[in-house]
């Protein structure tokens, strides 16, 4: 058991803190229902002690799968407390996702979210052959409903088995490079991330924090800051244009996190502009960059509330562009991703690891206990990722005099076209400044005389319909011929990957199939 005065608390220990200084607040709330902090304390205990009847020991690894729900998040903290490594599976995961990363995890517990979940949940407990226990939230036809059983256990206080130096987490990547590793995590650093979180973001005082994007990955991040604040999470189980801004409105919402995508879709709804949005004091936004001139619709639009977080499961967060950072005064900020935050050592190093110049281009590096221990069961990759002591983020960036990094684009993204490289995060952003464009991919494919052909994927906006070649030459007049689109494809959508990231490889396996290059 950590004793909180003596080493560094775990995110049991923050969390238990949390609950026994704001017993009767709304710790969270959703559509139909809310739970008290007290609550929260409770059903903690509760399900762990139901836990430890089952069987589930300290080092085991469990894996949760659910929409965003109060009583999952509690089974996730009470499985920390009990001593077991967590996995969160992804919500809108394919079952073969979610099988890899089960096998790969080497899950021996699962538990599953039966009202939104219970065939897939059912599908995964038939195939996952090294399973000793399944809980389901709520009954079902397999499993243990792990509500009853915290029920039947009475009341129990919570105890945390965890130590700060014991594995707490093992979290999945995105995937948009390829198949998904598991960077793990001790507590230690999982209150690193916390604590970085409360002094590097502009968090209100007690927030009102509208959780929208899954919970299960970087929106859960924001939950444990929000009720060391005293503050309440309101829970969405997806996301709906609509429904969001009705919530934010009616609930009187200060702080939310959503990834680019949804903020274009919320720009272009029609109740945008008659929704009360003056209580919202921090957006934060992140996991893909976001379009300069659609940033400066949102600050004309909604406020100057934006906030710009950067960061990967392997390290987490780096630098983040504060609200005042956002001024239409200095609009070339806007391509920035912000500044390292105080607790962590961010470099831009060349392939040879020395630190590039002001304004060169390098690969952004990392150091710190917001950092990832390693990669499960990969030692190749760990070493790879964390060469020389330094996380090693992909991500490829300039820097200015004043410390604001400018990301280029993921190294693995780069095209070569006729000698000469082009960076497609630089032309989408010339794109998306056309008052026609609302989303755009830029990938490089196979061509005979160029090696390859810069190639653009362009969503419209309602009604609108711009010209190819009108495109092509805005991009030409602002950055040049060679990063100029040779061909430009009107999409209706963009591929996602679950974490709302464009999934270019998805895009370029459509047009290198067969070919020799790496796609992933």
């Amino acid at each position: 058991m950590t004793d909180p005065l003596y080493g560094s608390p775990t995110g049991v220990d923050l969390t238990l803190r949390a609950v026994r200084q704001h017993p009767r607040r709304t710790a969270f709330a959703w559509d139909g229902g809310s739970l008290t902090y007290a609550g929260v304390g409770s059903l903690i205990g509760r399900m762990q002690a139901a836990m430890a009847a089952a069987g589930l020991r300290p080092g085991m690894r469990m894996a949760l799968l659910s929409v965003n729900r109060a009583d999952a998040w509690c089974a996730g903290v009470a499985a920390q407390a009990q001593g077991l490594i967590i996995t969160w599976l992804h919500p809108i995961g394919s079952l073969e996702d979610h099988l890899d990363v089960l096998d790969d995890a080497e899950i021996e517990a699962l538990v599953v979210d039966a009202a939104h979940f219970s065939d897939r949940g059912g599908e995964l407990a038939a195939r996952r052959a090294g399973l000793k226990c399944v809980f389901t939230i709520g009954p079902a036809s397999y499993g243990s409903d792990l509500l009853a059983a915290s029920e039947r256990a009475g009341e129990v206080s919570p105890r945390s088995l965890a130590g700060p130096d014991d594995y707490a987490i093992l979290a999945y990547t995105g995937g948009t490079t390829g198949k998904s590793k598991g960077a793990i995590r001790r507590h230690v650093s999982w209150t690193a991330v916390t604590s970085s979180i409360l002094a590097n973001f502009e968090l209100p005082r007690a927030p009102r924090y509208l959780a929208v994007a899954p919970i299960t990955h970087v929106a859960g991040t924001k939950v444990l800051p929000t009720l060391l604040l005293g503050g309440t999470v309101h829970l969405l189980k997806g996301f709906d244009p609509g429904q969001v801004l009705a919530t934010i409105e009616r609930e009187r919402i200060d702080m939310t996190l959503l990834v680019p995508t949804m903020i274009y879709v919320l720009l272009d709804h029609p109740a945008l502009g008659r929704t009360d949005l003056s209580s919202l004091e921090l957006l934060m936004y992140g996991a893909s960059p976001m379009s300069p001139s659609r940033l400066v619709e949102g600050l004309e639009r909604i406020g100057p509330v934006f906030s710009q977080l950067y960061g990967q499961t392997e390290g987490y967060p780096l630098s983040v562009l504060c609200k005042a950072d956002h001024d239409p005064a200095q609009p070339g900020l806007f391509a920035s991703c912000g500044r390292p935050v105080a607790d962590a050592d961010v470099r831009l190093l060349d392939d040879e690891q020395r630190e590039v110049p002001v304004g060169e281009a390098g690969e952004i590096c990392a150091r710190g206990p917001q950092v990832m221990e390693q990669y499960w069961k990969r030692p190749e990759q760990t070493a790879e990722a964390l060469k020389g002591g330094w996380l090693h983020t992909g991500d490829i960036a300039r820097a200015d005099e004043r410390g604001f990094l400018y990301i280029v684009d993921r190294k693995k993204d780069m095209i070569v076209t006729g000698g000469f490289n082009v960076f497609p995060r630089e032309v989408e952003d010339v794109l998306t400044s056309h008052p026609d464009v609302a989303m755009a991919a830029v990938i490089g494919v196979p061509d005979p005389k160029w090696g390859e052909a810069v190639t653009a994927l362009v969503v419209c906006k309602p009604g609108a319909v711009p010209d190819a070649g009108a495109l092509a030459q805005l991009v030409k007049d602002r950055k040049g011929p060679a990063q100029a689109p040779k061909r430009v494809e009107f999409v209706e959508s963009l591929p996602l990957t679950a974490v709302g990231k464009v999934d270019k490889k998805v895009l370029r396996a459509r047009f290198w199939a067969g070919r020799d290059r790496m796609v992933g």
